[in-house]
């Protein structure tokens, strides 16, 4: 699958991965989101650093990032990008350096207008991942990543239903993408490989 990342990645900048880490994991992985206390979830926020901000009227996904001391399921993600990160830049010598991630949960008629991860020449994200956890999901569910082309005309390129253990992968700078309204509660990881542009006035990613 690896292989099939990387050549993706090469011919056309992102990829689509079904069934890309087990169900038994991905399973896991939605419950340990769901039992996290709601109480310490976060209204996610769009910008960066101390620019960062709520708006709901943009995005209005709730999140928990994912730490290494979770172990279990999470322990077992942070491994598997670990692995992908290894293999990444081994085959298309990218260079990335540090991967965040964080559980992210849609309420019913939650969306996530169009942006991209990253702006050219201005952050440090190169890769983003996205992980979906939902166990069942049909296209009356809606709650479809859409995928655009960067080309001026932003025609779409996929629409992905967020059935659990599919993969997409990504060049964050190149691809406009928008989370459309789910009629039902949607599980998600959302994750960035970053490259290392610390300066000696400023250390980013920071250790």
């Amino acid at each position: 699958m690896f292989d099939l990342i990387a050549s993706d990645l090469r011919q056309k900048g992102y990829s689509v991965q079904k069934d890309a880490l087990s169900p038994s994991v991905v399973s896991e992985l939605l419950r340990t989101f769901t039992s996290i206390p709601s109480g310490e979830l976060k209204q996610a926020g769009i910008g960066r650093a101390q620019g960062q901000h709520a708006n709901s009227e943009i995005r209005g996904d709730e999140i928990a990032w994912i730490e290494s001391a979770h172990g279990g399921a999470a322990g077992q993600w942070l491994e598997f990008s670990a692995q992908l990160q290894q293999y990444l830049n081994r085959n298309l010598m990218l260079g990335l350096f540090s991967f965040e991630s964080h559980f992210a949960h849609y309420a019913p008629g939650a969306f996530y207008k169009t942006h991209v991860d990253a702006f050219k020449g201005q952050a440090n994200r190169v890769l983003s991942v996205v992980l979906y956890l939902n166990p069942e999901w049909g296209p009356e569910d809606g709650g479809e990543m859409v995928l655009y082309s960067d080309q001026g005309t932003q025609a779409v390129l996929e629409k992905i239903q967020p059935l659990g253990g599919t993969l997409v992968v990504f060049l964050s700078e190149d691809f406009p993408h928008e989370v459309r309204p789910a009629k039902r509660d949607r599980y998600s990881i959302a994750g960035w490989y970053r490259v290392n542009t610390s300066s000696t006035l400023r250390i980013d990613p920071p250790a």
